[in-house]
Parts: structure tokens; C-alpha cells; sequence
């Protein structure tokens, strides 16, 4: 009787009042399963490896109880004495002993096949497709696509009669169209409670995947430094959400910038910042004592020198050196000159409203590329360009964004290759517009797009923003190391005062080109310029050519305040830290080099990461390495501190100036921008 009893709670149904899901392998697991077990003879049926033993369908119906009551007496197969082989991929991963830890009570492994496998899934699944708990595996594959296209799971109507169901399930749904018994075992007959397809579900397998990537990054950081980049932000849903990436330099000298997680937090007090940023840190064994480096925006809360997030760091880890976000900076100091311009100022709020215009609607959009369309064809026939595959394309005009500076650029750009496009949009408008608003709108905003002042200023800020799109875009790769985007910010600032030295006459020919190729008056420009500002000018107002108004109010007034914020937003990069840190930079054959930067470098701003005595032999080393490196043929063209550190672990030599190697991958930690983080 108390046999049966046993048996029978296999079979029990949940108790509603219990809010805890017990699976069959819990209940079995809980019951005496010494007193359920087959005789000693027939355990010689039982294969322990899962890659290699008979299904429970293929035993006689009548002993299969006893099998799965066998198999859970000996408990999962877990080979611990051998050893795990990589597999034959690019990034060699292999099984990890330290899975068996984490998921003790279900996971198997084959040696004979290297695979894991489930064992509830092999003692209570239906029939398998093949290998153990399939059914489970095709919902897990289908998770697994889904998450690595970033596809949403849910559908809005789940229901059995919903004609569509949600990606996930519609996926497996899918994948039955290619096996029958798919269809049957996961879609129709499989029990409610092993579908493998609700909600719940489909949030677990998400976080066990999540979970294996981060252990994954985890393992390729290592012992390796690293460097943590934080944004916050709200989602759709209102929620406070944190970004965390950790940048390292990984094994075979590359940087990496991986992103960890995203945390919902309460507030984005700096506080609060702090402690989920410790939580996730700890729960993977990353040590706050091991972080080289803070990178994030310029928020209070973020930057802030006494409370703020990358202040709290400090307090516990001092060589937690905070870098500002470089590509905020950038931004920053980009807007800030463009406001304190009045005339480009101006220039952007008519550039807005004219774009808005003309692709204000998709008519217009319609308009526009048709006219572009027949401006290309008149000018293939008069063989003013060329021809070939992937050249004149047909475009639309491209909007600025607030934040996206680098829009701006594309934005300017588009504008000329359209600009007899626009002209003919802008004009239709204005003669056939729905209403008087719309017309006097387009009239407006003509008169002010074919204008000499307003053409000189477009073509000025394509030069400017032509020079500083190139820093942009380089500073947002996670490549980047922070010498060389030092460098980059010092070469902008010497081509945009190139410009402003020699740059007006060849800007002012282009622009007269322009014009004339466009049907644009252009002004005399030895003519007075007079300000509109009534019928009288001023008598003590000095007298002023409109050349001399366009070079000095607009173009040298423009570029002075570019330079000006650039210097102003960037000065501290002049900091101990990265000009001793100069000193490792191979561009230009090592013109940079010096020991004496080296060891005060190590010494002053590293010392937890090299002794006393490491010190000393640092020196030496570096003696050395100033007669081979520096010398060698194959290190000579290199430009980066990067570049510099695959090349010592190509070649062998990080293995001989491995202090030197240790300095330069603490230095690439440090962080350039949080362009991966947003």
C-alpha cells in the first residue's frame, strides 16, 4: 500500500494553494526512492552516458518505471575526471566543470558525443525526435534565434484560435512544418505542463541563455583589468534602465567591449548607480579592486567630483581613473559653437525648416526625387558625370538629430548634391500649395535658401564639420585607445585652424562656382555692408566691405568659437596620466619613448599593479626593449598603442617585456567614449 502511495505521487495534481510548480523529478526526487528501486540484475541495462543509452520508449512498457526510478537513484551523469575537448570554432570554447555546480540537480554530460543533456527531459519527455528531450530543445533553438535577432516573443492574441501568435510560437510552429512529429509532440499531445512554450518558460531559457553569455565574457575577461561604461536611460515602458559594458584588453591583445547587462534601477542617484553596479559585479566574481577605468557622460550624477558615481568608485578603487565620454565632449563643444554663432545659429533653424518642407510629406519626398532623378539624367547627357555601377543614386534629404552630431554633417551634405531639386520642390510649393501658410512658407524659406550669405555658410560648415565628423566617427570605435583619439583631437584642431589661416579664398571660389552654376546673385563684395535694421545706418558705424563682413563676422568668428570650445572641452586631456602614458606610443617610430615616463607611469599611477621589484626590472626591461622593439622592422609603421600590443603578443616578445605588455594593456583599458554603451 505505501508503495502505491509512492507511486501515486508521481502522478499528484498541484495543490492550488501552493504557489510553488513542482515538476515530476522534484516530487521523485523528494520521495524514498530507495524503496522503489528495480533488483541489482537490472542495472546492468543502465547506459550512464546520455549520448549513448537506450530512450525509455525502446525498454519493455512494463519496465520503464523502473528504469527512470534507476536513473534517478544514480542521479545525472557528471564525469568530472577527464577532459573537456574545445570545439573547432573560431572563439575555442568547451564544457565547463563549473556548469556541473550550477546546475547539479538536471545537467549530463556525453563524453562520447561532447554534448550536454537534460535528464528530466530524457525520463518524462514524450517519445524524442532523435536525442533526449528534443521537444524541449527545438522551443530552446527557437528562444535562442529570437533573442540573437533581437525579435520580440510575445504576440499580442496567444490564443489557440489567434491567427498569429507571437513570434516564438509561431517559430515552433515553423519548424514543425519540416517534421511531423514535432507537430505532434510539442504542438498537439505534449502535457500542459511540458509544452516548453509559455511566458514563463520562454523567460527562463532567456535568462539561462543571458546567463551563459555573461559567464562566457566572464572567462574571457579572466585576471585581465578591466573598465567599466555606464549609461541610464528610460525604456518604452518609463522604466529606469542601466547599460553596463566592461572594456578589457582580452588575451591575444585586442580590445573588447562587451556588453554585461542592463538593470533596472529605482533612481539614478549615484548612490544607487553604485550598489547595482556592485551587485552584478560581485555575482560574477569581478572585483571593484580590479577596475583601471570609469567612463561615462557628463551628468552630475555621473561626473560629479565629490558625490558622483565616478567619486564613489574613487573612494574604494583610487585607480578607477574617470574619463569623460570623448564623443559627448565632441558633441558638446560642436552645439555650444553653433548657438554662440548667431548667423549659424540661424543658418541651422533655416536648414530644419527647409528640410521640413520638402519632406514634410511623401508627395513632396515624391517631388523631390523625381526632380533629382531628371537633374541626373540631364547631366549624364551633357557628360558632366559619370556613370557606373552604384553611382547616382537617387537620395531624399536627411534631418539633423539633436544628439547625433554627425547628423548634421550628412544632413549639410545632402542639401547640396539636391540643391536644384530642393530649388524646384521649394518653388512648386510656394505657386501651388494647398493653402496660404504652406505657400508663404515655401516662399519664405526660398528666398532665404538662394541666398549668397546662406550658400557661403553651407559650404563653410561642410568644411568644419567635414574635419570633425572624422574625430566623430573614430572616437566611437570600441577599438579606439585614448592616445590615439588624443592624437585625432590634436590633428582636428590643426586642420580646422589651417582652415581659418587658409581656407577663406578657396572657400569663397567654390562658393561664387556654386552660385553661378545655380543661377545665385552673387554681391559685389567690395560693396558697403549695411545691417537691415531700417532706412538709415548709423554714421559712427565703421565702413565695411560685405567680403569683409562674410570672412570676419561669419567665417573667422565661427571657427574661433570651434577652437575655443574644443580646447576648453578637451584641456584635460593634457593630464599627467596620459602624457607620461605618450610615452609607450609607437607612432612615428617611437619618437616618444623614454624610460624614465615609463617607470614613473607604472610607479606613480599603477603602483597595486607592480611591486617595488617590478619596478626595478621594468627599467631594465625597458632598456632592452628600446634596442629590439623599437629597432625591429615589423614595429616600425605601427600608429596605435593597440596596434603596438598585438604585436608584441604575435610576435612572442609580450612573453619577454611582459611588464612592459602588463603597462600597455592597463593603459587600453582606460576608456575613449560610451558609444557601445548608448
Amino acid at each position: 500500500m505505501s508503495k502505491r502511495k509512492t507511486i501515486d505521487a508521481f502522478f499528484k495534481k498541484k495543490d492550488v494553494s501552493n504557489s510553488e510548480i513542482r515538476t515530476p523529478v522534484a516530487v521523485a526526487v523528494e520521495t524514498n526512492v530507495d524503496t522503489l528501486m528495480p533488483d541489482e540484475h537490472q542495472l546492468e541495462e543502465i547506459d550512464r552516458d546520455p549520448g549513448s543509452r537506450k530512450q525509455i520508449c525502446e525498454f519493455p512498457i512494463n519496465k520503464q518505471d523502473e528504469i527512470r526510478r534507476a536513473y534517478l537513484k544514480e542521479s545525472p551523469y557528471q564525469p568530472k575526471n577527464i577532459d573537456y575537448p574545445y570545439n573547432d570554432d573560431t572563439h575555442r570554447h568547451r564544457f565547463q566543470l563549473s556548469w556541473f555546480e550550477s546546475h547539479k540537480d538536471w545537467l549530463e554530460y556525453s563524453p562520447s558525443m561532447d554534448a550536454i543533456y537534460c535528464l528530466p527531459c530524457y525520463l518524462f519527455s514524450k517519445k524524442p525526435i532523435g536525442r533526449p528531450g528534443s521537444d524541449a530543445f527545438i522551443s530552446t533553438e527557437c528562444a535562442r534565434w529570437l533573442a540573437f535577432q533581437a525579435c520580440a516573443f510575445r504576440g499580442h492574441d496567444e490564443s489557440l484560435d489567434s491567427k498569429n501568435r507571437g513570434n516564438f510560437i509561431e517559430l515552433i510552429k515553423f519548424a514543425s512544418t519540416f517534421n511531423d512529429k514535432v507537430a505532434s509532440v510539442v504542438l498537439e499531445n505534449a502535457p500542459r505542463n511540458a509544452k516548453y512554450t509559455s511566458p514563463t518558460i520562454q523567460k527562463e531559457i532567456l535568462h539561462i541563455l543571458a546567463s551563459n553569455v555573461r559567464n562566457a565574457i566572464r572567462e574571457e575577461i579572466g585576471d585581465a583589468k578591466f573598465c567599466i561604461l555606464v549609461d541610464e536611460d528610460r525604456d518604452e515602458s518609463k522604466r529606469e534602465q542601466m547599460a553596463i559594458i566592461l572594456r578589457f584588453v582580452d588575451k591575444n591583445g585586442f580590445i573588447k567591449e562587451r556588453f554585461f547587462h542592463v538593470v533596472h534601477v529605482r533612481d539614478t542617484t549615484a548612490l544607487t548607480l553604485k550598489k547595482e553596479i556592485c551587485v552584478v559585479l560581485s555575482r560574477y566574481n569581478l572585483h571593484i579592486e580590479n577596475i583601471r577605468g570609469q567612463g561615462y557622460d557628463g551628468a552630475s550624477n555621473m561626473r560629479g567630483e565629490w558625490n558622483g558615481l565616478q567619486a564613489l568608485f574613487l573612494k574604494e578603487c583610487p585607480y578607477a581613473y574617470y574619463v569623460h565620454c570623448m564623443t559627448h565632449r565632441l558633441q558638446l563643444a560642436l552645439v555650444t559653437a553653433s548657438r554662440e554663432v548667431r548667423v549659424v545659429h540661424q543658418f541651422f533653424d533655416h536648414l530644419t525648416n527647409i528640410i521640413n518642407i520638402v519632406v514634410g510629406s511623401s508627395k513632396r519626398n515624391d517631388e523631390l526625387q523625381y526632380a533629382q532623378g531628371e537633374q541626373i539624367e540631364n547631366m549624364i547627357a551633357s557628360n558632366e558625370i559619370e556613370t557606373g555601377r552604384g553611382a547616382n543614386q537617387i537620395g531624399t534629404l536627411q534631418r539633423a538629430g539633436d544628439t547625433r552630431w554627425g547628423s548634421h554633417f550628412q544632413s549639410i551634405c545632402s542639401l547640396i548634391k539636391m540643391f536644384d531639386a530642393t530649388c524646384k520642390v521649394i518653388n512648386t510649393i510656394s505657386e501651388e500649395g494647398a493653402n496660404y501658410k504652406q505657400r508663404g512658407d515655401a516662399e519664405g524659406a526660398y528666398q532665404v535658401f538662394t541666398s549668397f550669405e546662406f550658400v557661403l555658410i553651407l559650404h563653410m560648415m561642410k568644411e568644419i564639420m567635414g574635419i570633425t565628423n572624422i574625430l566623430c566617427q573614430a572616437l566611437q570605435q570600441h577599438s579606439q585607445d585614448l592616445l590615439n583619439a588624443m592624437h585625432l583631437v590634436s590633428t582636428t584642431k590643426s586642420l580646422i585652424q589651417k582652415l581659418r589661416d587658409d581656407g577663406w579664398e578657396s572657400l569663397l571660389a567654390s562658393v561664387i562656382s556654386f552660385c553661378g552654376q545655380h543661377e545665385i546673385d552673387i554681391p559685389d563684395l567690395n560693396a558697403c555692408y549695411t545691417k537691415a535694421r531700417g532706412r538709415y545706418r548709423h554714421q559712427d558705424e565703421a565702413l565695411t566691405t560685405i567680403e569683409h563682413h562674410l570672412r570676419i563676422d561669419i567665417f573667422t568668428v565661427a571657427i574661433d568659437f570651434q577652437l575655443q570650445e574644443l580646447n576648453s572641452r578637451f584641456c584635460e586631456l593634457t593630464a599627467d596620466l596620459l602624457t607620461l602614458s605618450s610615452a609607450l606610443n609607437p607612432k612615428d617610430a617611437f619618437r616618444s619613448f623614454k624610460i624614465g615616463d615609463i617607470c614613473n607611469l607604472a610607479e606613480n599611477y599603477y603602483p597595486q599593479d607592480f611591486t617595488e621589484h617590478e619596478i626595478c626590472l621594468l627599467k631594465h626591461q625597458l632598456q632592452h626593449y628600446e634596442l629590439d622593439v623599437t629597432k625591429h622592422p615589423d614595429f616600425q609603421n605601427m600608429g596605435t598603442i593597440s596596434e603596438l600590443c598585438r604585436g608584441l603578443e604575435i610576435s612572442g616578445k609580450s612573453k619577454f617585456y611582459h611588464l612592459i605588455d602588463r603597462l600597455i594593456r592597463l593603459v587600453l583599458t582606460l576608456p575613449v567614449s560610451t558609444a557601445t554603451t548608448e
